[in-house]
Parts: C-alpha cells; sequence; structure tokens
C-alpha cells in the first residue's frame, strides 16, 4: 500500500490533517478477519453466507481488501496503511471460502447496508467482487437497480470493473451502472512492461454503451494490505501480518479509501460531488478510455480543489 499511496497522491500530510468526522466504509465481500490495522473500528459485521456470528474471512480476500480501505498499518508501523486509516468499518459477508456468492446473498447485503446507513454513518460502499451467471441477467438487474438507489440515497458506491479484460465490454456487471464509480486498474508504468500486470486484464468498457466507463483506474497489481493469518502479539511481535494481491478487487478499495478520507475532510460534500471532483481530478494517462477512464486517481488534487 505504501507504493499505492504515493502513485494515487495520498501523502502522510493529506491523512494527517483530515477532521475528525465519522465516516463509515461498507464492504460486502468475503468477511473480515482479526487484525491489529484494524483495531476497534469494525463497527458492523453481518454474514450473509453461513449466518455466523461475529466477524471472520474463511478466504483472506475481504480483510485485504478492508486492509487497502482502512487499515492502520500498526503492525508495519505505518507502512501498509490503508487509504483512509481512522474510518470505521462495516462488513457483510456475501461471499463464501472461494470467493463465490449468490445474487441472494449480495442482495441481502445490499439491503442491510442501506437498511443501517444512519445508524453506522455509511458514507462509502467498497464492492470488489463479480457475481452471478450470464443466465442471471434479470436477477442482476435487480442488484444493479438496488445500487442506483443506494447510491440516490447518498452513499458513495464504489464498484470493480472486474478482471475479465482486455476486450472490450468487458466491465463486471455491477459495474456498468451507470451512477457507480467504477474502478479499472493500471499501474502508471511502475512495473514497465510486466506481462502480468492487472491492467492487462482489467475489465474494459464499450464503445455502444450510452455512457463511458470505467470511470477511474488505482493501482491493483502486488498490493500489500492486511493478511487474515496475521498471528502474534506485542510481546512477542506479529508474523504473516501482510500479503500480496492483485486485481481489480485490489485497486477498488483504494478508490474507496480515497473517497471516504475526503469525505473525512469535506463532510458536507454528497456523493456526486465526490464523483465530479475524483473524475476532474483525474490523471489522465493518455490511453484508451475503455482501459483508463478519466485517468488515473489523484486525491492530492481532489483534496487542493475541494
Amino acid at each position: 500500500m505504501n507504493r499505492a499511496r504515493k502513485q494515487v497522491g495520498c501523502s502522510d500530510y493529506i491523512q494527517r490533517n483530515i477532521l475528525t468526522e465519522d465516516v463509515a466504509v461498507a464492504i460486502l465481500d468475503t468477511g473480515i478477519g482479526t487484525h491489529p490495522d484494524f483495531d476497534s473500528r469494525v463497527v458492523a459485521f453481518e454474514d450473509f453466507v453461513n449466518g455466523r456470528q461475529g466477524g471472520y474471512d474463511d478466504s483472506g480476500h475481504g480483510t485485504h481488501v478492508a486492509g487497502c480501505v482502512g487499515g492502520s498499518g500498526y503492525v508495519s508501523r505505518g507502512l501498509y496503511r490503508g487509504m483512509a486509516p481512522t474510518c470505521k468499518l462495516c462488513v457483510g459477508k456475501v461471499l463464501d471460502r472461494n470467493g463465490e456468492g449468490t445474487i441472494d446473498s449480495m442482495r441481502r447485503g445490499l439491503l442491510w447496508v442501506m437498511k443501517n446507513r444512519i445508524r453506522y454513518r455509511i458514507r462509502v460502499l467498497n464492492v470488489s467482487l463479480g457475481i452471478g451467471t450470464d443466465g442471471e441477467k434479470n436477477r442482476m438487474y435487480e442488484l444493479t437497480e438496488l445500487l442506483d438507489d443506494m447510491w440516490r440515497q447518498g452513499i458513495v458506491v464504489v464498484c470493480a470493473a472486474g478482471n475479465n479484460g482486455p476486450k472490450e465490454g468487458t466491465i463486471s456487471p455491477l459495474g456498468t451502472s451507470r451512477s457507480v464509480i467504477t474502478v479499472g486498474c493500471h499501474e502508471g508504468g511502475y512495473f514497465g512492461m510486466r506481462s502480468d500486470l492487472c491492467e492487462n486484464y482489467s475489465g474494459r468498457g464499450s464503445r455502444n454503451m450510452l455512457y463511458r466507463k470505467p470511470d477511474v483506474v488505482a493501482p491493483g497489481t502486488d498490493i500489500v494490505s492486511c493478511n487474515v493469518q496475521c498471528r502474534g502479539n506485542n510481546r512477542s511481535g506479529y508474523r504473516d501480518a501482510y500479503t500480496r494481491k492483485s486485481g481489480t478487487s485490489m485497486a477498488t478499495p483504494i478508490v474507496s479509501g480515497a473517497a471516504a478520507l475526503y469525505l473525512q475532510k469535506y463532510p458536507y460534500m454528497n456523493n456526486e460531488q465526490v464523483k465530479r471532483q475524483m473524475i476532474y481530478c483525474a490523471h489522465d494517462m493518455g490511453d484508451a478510455w475503455s482501459k483508463q477512464g478519466w485517468g488515473m486517481l489523484n486525491l492530492e488534487e481532489m483534496c487542493s480543489t475541494g
């Protein structure tokens, strides 16, 4: 995360000079594990897969995503902290240990977020997943309608573009909603011409769409964040506290965390203003719109002109 924060203009100065506005980010994923970087900031957890009580993550994907959003970096002395290290986290488990889920579990998760948005002051929703099959298009439409409803209620909804690129028209179904901020992956040349870069398989928009997607891009290759396998304590130290993962699932929480940090600094902004500020301040890298959208997230520019 240290490298990714620098690439998107998330400086130490910006993170340390924000208002103490209480902002919560909802994350619908595989759950969240116990990790020192989350301290007491996980204020709500609901399991829509197994119905268990208490936070857990039998995959590790959700824990990594949550670390990108709001890990404090405690174990790494700040090196691998997330974008909004003081935000609250509301986590719904909608995916199983294999990262697979049903439309029903996702629907219930979305309704849970909507029901609790005021109670927990949820301002941002992170959706780092693809769900559903080609035979469930009508039901997928129900989910995108729910995302649009959530947007109308004032929540900044951030969805992954998916990992089915680079062909045209490969944006993940949930990311095709016009309202939401759809996030693709791009390294901005950091790794040179490596063949395994996330940007090479990030979902692409289509010229046939009535609007352009993705909206913005962020780094998503070899992102170091919280590991659900973290073990140890303050006396003996921690082992395996962080791990690397790649994909638009990692780029998306970087954007969600940036939105949360921005709202902590400017709590009076609404979700439409956040989106406009984000896309207008993005750094154009000269790639095709279907790949980069408006460009690379630029939090420094966002905060300086807010």
